[in-house]
C-alpha cells in the first residue's frame, strides 16, 4: 500500500526538523562570543568544522525548494553565516573547498530579503579568497559573492564597496581573468570571474576605469568572445554591457571596430537560445545610450544590426500563437533597441526596407500576419479592422514601444518618402488615431480604471502628433485625413473639452490637475490646430491667447516635467547606472509643457496669418502692444537660458513671427558690442554707391565666411618671428568692393546677424535678406526667414568663436596673450617663433568679453598698442580663460572615472588653474567667470576633500579670502587627521585658526554638515 501524501509530508517535515536540530547541535560545538559589538562564532578544531559544514549542507538540502520551512532557515541563517565566515577566514586548505561550496548552496537558497540582511558578512571572506590558488575555491567564492552582490540593497552599497576596495577585489578578478589567455584555468573559472566582475561594475561606477583602461584585458576579452562557444559568450556580453555603462568604456569598445559588433550581432541570431540573444540586445542598448555613440555604432554595422532588430521583433510569429515569457523578454529588448529610431540617420532607411510598418502592425493586432486582407480596403474598412484588433488588447506591454517607434519613423522621414505598402501604414495610422480619440473621449474612465492604459495613450497621442507634423508629405497628409475622418462624429465636442481644460488650467481655476492629462490634452489641441476644418473655430475661440497664457503659466509656476516621468517603458535600468556619458537631454527636455505650448502657438499664429500688425485680430482682451512686448521678452529669455534645444528652437521660431530672426545667446549679445568698435576693424566693404561698412575679419571668418573674398584666405607672407606675425595682423586692412546686386540695407542687416546672432527686421525687408542669406549659405538664418518648422532633434545653433583660434584664422589675430612661466617642456607655437607660451587672439573678442581689457585697449596708454599682453597666470589657466571668452563657457575639469582615478597631485594641478582664474577674474572684474570658477572649485572639493588644505593655502596666497573660508570648511571633517599628520602645523597661524574655527562649527552642527 502506497504511503499517503499527508504521511509523506509528515516524514519530510520530521526529517527537516531532525536535521535542523543536528545543525544546532553542531554549531553549539563552537564558541560564540562578542567581538566588534556583534556576536561571532569560532572553532579551531578541524573535525568540528567539517562536522558543522556537513550539518549545514544536509539541512540546506532538506529545505531546498520548500518555502513552508523557510522560517527554520531564517531562524538559523545568522548562526550559519557566522560559522562559515570563521571557517572561510581560517584559511585551512582542506576545509576551504567544502566551505566555499556550501556557501554557494546557502546564498542560492536564501530569499532576497534574508540575503540582503544576513549574507553581507560573507563579502569580506569571499572577496579575500578570490586570490586562492585552489581553482575550485576561487570559482565557488566568485559564484557565491556574485549572488550576494546581485541581490544587494542600495543602502548597503557603500559598506560593501569599502570592503571590496580593502580586499582589492577588482584588481584580483582582473588578474584572474588574465590567466585565461594563458590557458591555465578551466572555462568555469573565467565564467564566474567575468560574471562577478560585471556585477561589481554594474553596482559601482568607480570600478569601471580599471577594466576599460586595461588594454591587455580588453584585448583578451575580445579574443575570448571570438573563440568561445556561442552559449558561453554570455559572460563576456554581460561584462561588456557593464563596461559600456561608462561612456569612456563604451568608447573603448567601439574603438574595437567591426569585430566586436559582428560578434554581438551573431549572438542576436534567431538560431540561438533566448538568453544569449537577450544579452546581445542589452549590450547594443548600452553602446547606443546617446546619439553620438549610436550613430558611431550604426556607421560600423548598420544593416546587420537593423536586420537583427527586425528578426527579434518578428521571430515569434513562426512559433505557437501564445507568446512565451522568453519570447516576450526578447521582444521587449528588441523594441528597446529599436528606439534608436529617435535619432535621425541612414538607419531609418534600412528599417523601412525591412518592412518595419508591417512588423509594427503585427505587434498591435493579433494574428494580423495570418489574415488575408484586401489591400484595396476602403478607409472605413481599415478603421473597422484597426478598432477590432485594438479591442483584443494583444501584447499590451509592447504598445508604448510601437507608438514611439512609429512616431520617430514619421518624424525623421524625408519629404518625398513613400512607404512600399500604403495599406499597412494606413492601418497603423488608424490604430494610433483611434487610440488618441478614445483617450480624449474617455479620459476619466480610463484614468480611474487603467493607469497603464493612460501611459500607453500618451505614446499613441504623441505618435499622432508626430505623424501629423511629419516632414514627409505622404505621412502628414494621410495622418491628417484619417484623423479628420475618425473625428467627424464628435470632433468639435472633443475639441471643446480640450480648450476648456487648457483655459481653466492657465487661468488657475482648476487647481493642479494630473500632469499626464495636461500633456495629452495639449498634444491633442496641437493636433487639432493642424486640421483645416477646426483652425478657424480655434482662432475665433482665442486659441492663441490660450496658449500664450499657458506658456506664461508654465514660466511663472516653474512647471517642469520630463517625458520619462509618464513613460515608464522608457525607464531603462541602464540609464540609472551610467557614468561619464555626455548625454544630451531629450529635445523637449524637462520643460515639456512649455515646449508643446510654443509648438502650438507657432502653428496657430502661422495658420491665422497673425504676423506683425495682424496679431491684434486674435489678441483677445490683451492689446497688441501688451502681448507682443511680453511675449518677445519671454521668448528671448528662453533662447538665452539653458533650456532644452527643442524649447529654444520653438521660442526662436515664434519670434520670427514678430520680426526677430536668428538665435539670441549671451555670448553673441556680448559680441554685439563690437558693432560700434571701428578701431580694430580690418576689412571694409565698399558698395557701388560709395558707401562703406567696416567689419572685423575674424567675425566674418567664423559667422559668414562666404562674405570673404578667396584671396583673403591666403597668407601672403612668411611669418618668421612673433613680431612679423603681429605686424601683418595689425596692418592688415583690406577693401572689398561688392557687386551692384548687393543691397545696402540687406547687408547691414546681415552684418547685424553676424555680430549678434539674430536681428530684427520688418516684413518688407525679409525677401531681400532671404536672398542674401541664401547666397551666403547661412542655412539656419535662411530657415528662420522662411519660417520653416524646426526639425526634431536638431541642435540649437550655439555660437562658438573657438574656431578663430585655429591656425587657419591666425591671419586675423592682432594681439598675443602671454602666460607666465609654466611646467610645459618643449613648448612651440605653430604660427610664430616666440618661445614663451602664448596664444594668438583677437582684440574684438577680448574687448567684448572683458571690460578691463576694453578699457585697456581704448586708454591710449602704451599698453593699448602693445602687440603682447602678459597675463600673470599659468598656461593651463590662460587656455581656460581664452576658451571661456571664445565659447562663452568655462571648460570643466575631468569628471567621473577619469577624475576618480587621478592621484591627489594631478587633481590639485587641475583645480589650481581655476584658483588662478578666480584671482584674475577679481582683478579684471569678470564676475561671471569668477562665479563659474568658484563653482568648479567647490565641486572638486566636494569629491576630493583631501585637496582642501592645499587649496586653502593657494587661495590665501592669492588673497582670495572667501575661497579660503570655503576650503577651510571642507577641511573641518579632516581636522583630527590633519593634526595627527602634522599638516596643520605647516599653515601659518591665521589659516590654522580658520581650520580650527571650521572644525568647531562642523562639530556644533552635528558632524553631518556635508552629507
Amino acid at each position: 500500500m502506497r504511503p499517503s501524501k499527508h504521511g509523506t509530508e509528515n516524514n519530510r517535515s520530521g526529517q527537516i526538523y531532525t536535521r535542523h536540530q543536528r545543525l544546532n547541535d553542531a554549531l553549539n560545538l563552537g564558541t560564540r562570543f562578542y567581538g566588534d559589538k556583534e556576536r561571532k562564532w569560532q572553532c579551531m578544531d578541524i573535525e568540528i568544522q567539517r562536522h558543522v559544514i556537513h550539518s549545514i549542507a544536509a539541512f540546506l538540502d532538506s529545505v531546498y525548494g520548500d518555502k513552508m520551512h523557510y522560517p527554520l532557515l531564517k531562524a538559523s541563517v545568522t548562526d550559519i553565516v557566522r560559522a562559515l565566515v570563521w571557517i572561510l577566514q581560517s584559511n585551512n586548505g582542506s576545509m576551504l573547498t567544502m566551505a566555499a561550496n556550501v556557501t554557494v548552496k546557502l546564498v542560492s537558497i536564501l530569499p532576497k530579503s534574508i540575503l540582503q540582511l544576513d549574507a553581507l558578512d560573507l563579502v569580506n571572506p569571499l572577496s579575500s579568497l578570490l586570490s586562492s590558488n585552489q581553482t575550485e575555491v576561487a570559482i565557488s567564492c566568485a559564484a557565491a559573492l556574485n549572488l550576494v552582490l546581485s541581490n544587494l540593497s542600495t543602502k548597503s552599497g557603500k559598506e560593501v564597496w569599502d570592503i571590496l576596495k580593502k580586499t582589492e577585489s577588482v584588481s584580483q578578478v582582473i588578474s584572474n581573468l588574465r590567466l585565461i589567455s594563458e590557458c591555465t584555468k578551466p572555462f568555469e573559472y573565467f565564467q564566474q570571474m567575468a560574471l562577478l566582475l560585471s556585477t561589481i561594475l554594474w553596482w559601482w561606477p568607480p570600478s569601471r576605469f580599471s577594466v576599460w583602461n586595461d588594454a591587455k584585458l580588453m584585448k583578451d576579452l575580445n579574443d575570448m568572445l571570438i573563440k568561445l562557444d556561442v552559449c558561453h559568450k554570455v559572460a563576456v556580453l554581460k561584462l561588456y554591457s557593464a563596461v559600456a555603462l561608462c561612456g569612456n568604456g563604451a568608447k573603448k569598445l567601439l574603438e574595437s571596430g567591426e569585430a566586436l559588433l559582428e560578434q554581438m550581432v551573431q549572438c542576436m541570431d534567431n538560431s540561438l537560445p533566448y538568453f544569449v540573444r537577450i544579452e546581445a540586445f542589452k549590450l547594443a542598448q548600452c553602446l547606443a545610450i546617446n546619439e553620438k555613440k549610436c550613430l558611431h555604432m550604426m556607421s560600423l554595422c548598420r544593416q546587420p544590426i537593423i536586420e537583427a532588430i527586425i528578426s527579434g521583433l518578428s521571430d515569434w510569429r513562426s512559433h505557437s500563437r501564445k507568446v512565451t515569457s522568453d519570447q516576450m523578454s526578447l521582444l521587449v529588448e528588441a523594441c528597446r533597441l529599436a528606439l534608436i529610431t529617435c535619432w535621425a540617420g541612414e538607419h531609418h532607411i534600412y528599417f523601412w526596407k525591412q518592412g518595419i510598418d508591417k512588423i509594427l502592425l503585427d505587434l498591435l493586432l493579433e494574428s494580423f500576419h495570418n489574415q488575408s486582407y484586401q489591400l484595396s480596403m476602403t478607409l472605413d474598412e481599415q478603421i473597422a479592422t484597426a478598432k477590432e484588433g485594438l479591442n483584443a488588447n494583444y501584447l499590451l506591454v509592447l504598445r508604448s514601444y510601437v507608438w514611439d517607434i512609429l512616431g520617430w519613423l514619421a518624424t525623421h522621414c524625408g519629404e518625398d518618402f513613400n512607404p512600399e505598402s500604403d495599406f499597412y501604414f494606413d492601418v497603423l495610422i488608424a490604430c494610433a488615431c483611434l487610440t488618441f480619440v478614445d483617450t480624449i473621449q474617455k479620459w476619466h474612465k480610463r484614468y480611474e480604471n487603467d493607469i497603464a492604459g493612460t501611459f500607453r495613450s500618451e505614446s499613441a497621442t504623441r505618435a499622432v502628433l508626430m505623424m501629423i507634423y511629419s516632414p514627409c508629405k505622404y505621412i502628414a497628409s494621410k495622418a491628417r485625413f484619417i484623423l479628420s475622418e475618425i473625428l467627424k462624429p464628435k470632433g468639435l465636442e472633443c475639441l471643446n473639452i480640450l480648450l476648456n481644460f487648457l483655459n481653466n488650467l492657465s487661468s488657475g481655476n482648476s487647481g493642479m490637475p494630473d500632469k499626464l492629462q495636461i500633456i495629452i490634452y495639449l498634444m491633442g489641441f496641437i493636433c487639432y490646430s493642424c486640421l483645416e476644418e477646426y483652425q478657424v473655430w480655434i482662432i475665433k475661440q482665442k486659441g492663441v491667447e490660450t496658449l500664450f497664457s499657458l506658456m506664461r503659466w508654465c514660466l511663472s509656476n516653474h512647471f517642469q516635467v520630463e517625458r520619462l516621468a509618464f513613460a515608464p517603458h522608457l525607464q531603462n535600468i541602464f540609464h540609472e547606472k551610467i557614468c561619464c556619458w555626455i548625454s544630451a537631454e531629450d529635445w523637449e527636455g524637462k520643460d515639456i509643457l512649455l515646449f508643446y505650448s510654443l509648438w502650438g502657438l507657432a502653428e496657430l499664429i502661422k495658420h491665422s496669418g497673425c504676423v506683425g500688425n495682424n496679431l491684434d485680430i486674435i489678441a483677445g482682451k490683451m492689446t497688441l502692444t501688451d502681448i507682443e512686448a511680453e511675449l518677445v521678452s519671454k521668448l528671448q529669455d528662453i533662447c538665452n537660458d539653458n533650456c532644452a534645444p527643442g524649447v529654444q528652437w520653438y521660442a526662436a521660431h515664434v519670434l520670427s513671427y514678430f520680426g526677430f530672426y536668428g538665435f539670441p545667446s549671451k555670448l553673441m549679445k556680448r559680441m554685439g558690442k563690437a558693432i560700434s568698435d571701428k578701431d580694430s576693424t580690418d576689412l571694409q566693404f565698399i558698395l557701388t554707391n560709395g558707401e562703406c561698412l567696416s567689419v572685423h575679419g575674424v567675425m566674418l571668418a567664423i559667422q559668414c565666411p562666404s562674405l570673404l573674398p578667396p584671396e583673403a584666405s591666403e597668407v601672403t607672407s612668411d611669418d618668421s618671428s612673433a613680431t612679423g606675425s603681429m605686424e601683418i595682423g595689425r596692418e592688415f586692412r583690406k577693401d572689398i568692393r561688392l557687386s551692384a546686386h548687393v543691397d545696402h540695407e540687406a547687408l547691414v542687416m546681415l552684418l547685424e546677424y553676424v555680430y549678434l546672432g539674430y536681428l530684427q527686421v520688418g516684413e518688407e525687408h525679409v525677401k531681400k535678406l532671404r536672398t542674401l542669406a541664401k547666397r551666403c549659405n547661412l542655412q539656419p538664418l535662411l530657415q528662420m526667414l522662411c519660417r520653416n518648422r524646426p526639425k526634431w532633434g536638431t541642435a540649437f545653433p550655439s555660437p562658438d568663436l573657438s574656431v578663430a583660434l585655429g591656425p587657419s584664422e591666425h591671419r586675423f589675430s592682432d594681439v598675443i596673450l602671454e602666460a607666465k612661466e609654466t611646467k610645459l617642456l618643449g613648448w612651440t607655437c605653430g604660427v610664430c617663433s616666440l618661445s614663451v607660451p602664448h596664444m594668438h587672439v583677437h582684440k574684438v573678442v577680448l574687448s567684448s568679453s572683458c571690460d578691463y581689457l576694453r578699457a585697456l585697449f581704448q586708454s591710449g596708454m602704451q599698453e593699448s598698442n602693445s602687440q603682447a599682453i602678459k597675463v600673470s597666470i599659468s598656461w593651463e589657466a590662460m587656455v581656460k580663460l581664452v576658451d571661456c571668452f571664445y565659447s562663452g563657457n568655462l571648460p570643466k575639469p575631468p569628471s567621473g572615472c577619469i577624475w576618480n582615478n587621478m592621484n591627489t597631485e594631478e587633481k590639485l594641478d587641475e583645480v589650481q588653474s581655476y584658483v588662478e582664474l578666480c584671482w584674475l577674474s577679481e582683478f579684471w572684474i569678470m564676475e561671471d567667470v569668477q562665479e563659474a570658477c568658484s563653482d568648479v572649485i567647490i565641486s572638486c572639493l566636494g569629491s576630493a576633500r583631501e585637496l582642501a588644505i592645499k587649496i586653502l593655502q593657494i587661495a590665501a596666497n592669492f588673497s582670495l579670502w572667501n575661497l579660503a573660508e570655503v576650503a577651510a570648511t571642507y577641511t573641518a571633517p579632516l581636522y583630527r587627521q590633519l593634526c595627527d599628520s602634522g599638516e596643520l602645523e605647516t599653515l601659518d597661524e591665521m589659516l590654522a585658526d580658520m581650520v580650527r574655527a571650521a572644525s568647531v562649527r562642523f562639530s556644533q552642527q552635528g558632524g553631518n554638515h556635508f552629507q
